[in-house]
C-alpha cells in the first residue's frame, strides 16, 4: 500500500511502497518543488495529491507515460465516486442513492493542478518520454496586472485554469458568532492553546504561519508580529495586547526548555520540546470543538472571523489584503461582500421592528 512519509532532507515528504522504497518519479518532482523554495507544507500537499493519482494508476493498471486527457476524465470520475473517509462537506459529490462519495470539488481541482505540474516536470527533464502534458491548460491571454510585477506588468502573460477543472460552488466564508468564539476560546485551558487561539482570532494567522512563528518574530513593545505567509511573503501584523501578553506568559511559565526557535512546542509525550506540528494543532482543535460544542471551531474559521470583523468595522479592502496576507485583492473582497450581506440582514431586522411598531400604533 502506497503511503506518504516525512523526513528531514529534501524532499521533505516522499511516497513509498509497501517495502519502504521511494516512488522515484514522485520523489524527483517533490525534490524539484522543494529546491524552488516551496515550504514543507506545500511539498506535503503535492505528495498527498500525487499519492491519490498513483493509487488510481495502480487501480486501473496504467503507466504514467500512457495517460491521456480522456484517461484523466476517468480519474475525475474515480475521485468523485470512491469512498470518502471524512465527514462529507457541502461541496462533496453525492452519489445517485444519496450517499456521500468521493472528495471535495476543490480537492479534485487541486490534485489536477499537482498532476499538471508533475507532467510538466517530466516533459522538462525527458521530452522524449511522452508526447504532451495530458492535463490541458486553458488559453493564454494577456491582461493588465498590478504591482509587484513592475513597469511591464501590464503585458504579463496570464494563463487560465485547466479545461478539466470542475466548477466549484461559490460560498462566502462563514465566521463564528461572538457566543461561539466565547465558548471555543473559553474551553482552552493551557497558556499555549489560549495564545494560539487568540493569535488566530486577533491576527488572522494561518495555521502554517502560526506554527512557523519564531522568538525573533515577536515585537512585544511595538505590539506587532512578523509573519511569513504563502510563497515566502513577509508581513507585519499589528496584534492585540492581550494576545501578546498571553504569548509572553506562555514563553515564561509553560514553554518547555528547548533549543528550537519556534515559539509553540509540543508540551508532552516523546516529542516534548519539539515544534508543534500541523497534526498536533488539528488534534487540539478537534478536542476543543467537542468540548465547547462548536463544531465549526477550526483554525481557519478563526481567521475568517478576524477578517469578517475587520470588514464590518469598515477596514479598506487594500488594508484587509495586507493584513490577511492575500496575494490578490479578490480574496479580500469576499469579506466586503459578506459585510454587505450582514448589513442587509440588519436592515431587514430593523425594518421588521418598524413595521411591528406601525401595526401597534395603528391599533
Amino acid at each position: 500500500m502506497l503511503r506518504v512519509v516525512g523526513r528531514e532532507e529534501e524532499p521533505f515528504w516522499v511516497v513509498v511502497d509497501e517495502a519502504g522504497n521511494e516512488v522515484e518519479a514522485i520523489a524527483g518532482y517533490l525534490r524539484y518543488v522543494a529546491t524552488r523554495g516551496f515550504s514543507r507544507h506545500t511539498v506535503r500537499a503535492y505528495a498527498y495529491d500525487l499519492l491519490a493519482f498513483w493509487r488510481w494508476l495502480e487501480a486501473t493498471d496504467k503507466e504514467v507515460q500512457e495517460v491521456t486527457t480522456q484517461d484523466l476524465l476517468g480519474y475525475i470520475e474515480w475521485e468523485k465516486r470512491r469512498e470518502n473517509p471524512q465527514r462529507p462537506g457541502r461541496n462533496v459529490y453525492r452519489l445517485e442513492d444519496g450517499r456521500a462519495g468521493g472528495v471535495a470539488v476543490t480537492t479534485i481541482n487541486r490534485r489536477l493542478a499537482a498532476i499538471h505540474g508533475f507532467y510538466e516536470h517530466l516533459l522538462r527533464i525527458d521530452p522524449e518520454s511522452m508526447p504532451r502534458n495530458p492535463v490541458p491548460h486553458g488559453q493564454v491571454s494577456r491582461a493588465w496586472a498590478v504591482a509587484p510585477y513592475g513597469l511591464l506588468g501590464h503585458i504579463r502573460r496570464r494563463v487560465t485554469r485547466s479545461e478539466l477543472r470542475l466548477k466549484a460552488p461559490q460560498r462566502l466564508p462563514r465566521s463564528l458568532s461572538p457566543a461561539e468564539v466565547e465558548r471555543l476560546v473559553g474551553s482552552f485551558r493551557t497558556l499555549r492553546d489560549k495564545a494560539i487561539a487568540l493569535l488566530m482570532l486577533y491576527g488572522g494567522l494561518r495555521s502554517s504561519e502560526l506554527l512557523s512563528l519564531q522568538m525573533e518574530d515577536l515585537d512585544l513593545p511595538g505590539g506587532r508580529v512578523r509573519v511569513w505567509g504563502k510563497g515566502g511573503r513577509e508581513r507585519v501584523v499589528p496584534m492585540d495586547a492581550d494576545a501578546l501578553r498571553l504569548v509572553q506568559r506562555y514563553i515564561l511559565y509553560e514553554r518547555p526548555e528547548s533549543e528550537e526557535p519556534q515559539i509553540f512546542l509540543a508540551a508532552k509525550g516523546p516529542h516534548r520540546g519539539r515544534p508543534l506540528m500541523p497534526a498536533g494543532l488539528r488534534r487540539i482543535f478537534r478536542y476543543h470543538r467537542l468540548r465547547s460544542g462548536v463544531p465549526a471551531g477550526n483554525p481557519h474559521r478563526l481567521r475568517h472571523t478576524y477578517a469578517t470583523n475587520l470588514a464590518q468595522a469598515g477596514v479598506d479592502a487594500h488594508v484587509l489584503r495586507d493584513l490577511m496576507g492575500h496575494a490578490h485583492i479578490e480574496s479580500s473582497l469576499v469579506y466586503i461582500h459578506l459585510t454587505a450581506q450582514h448589513l442587509r440582514e440588519e436592515y431587514d431586522r430593523a425594518l421588521q421592528r418598524v413595521k411591528v411598531g406601525e401595526q401597534h400604533g395603528g391599533e
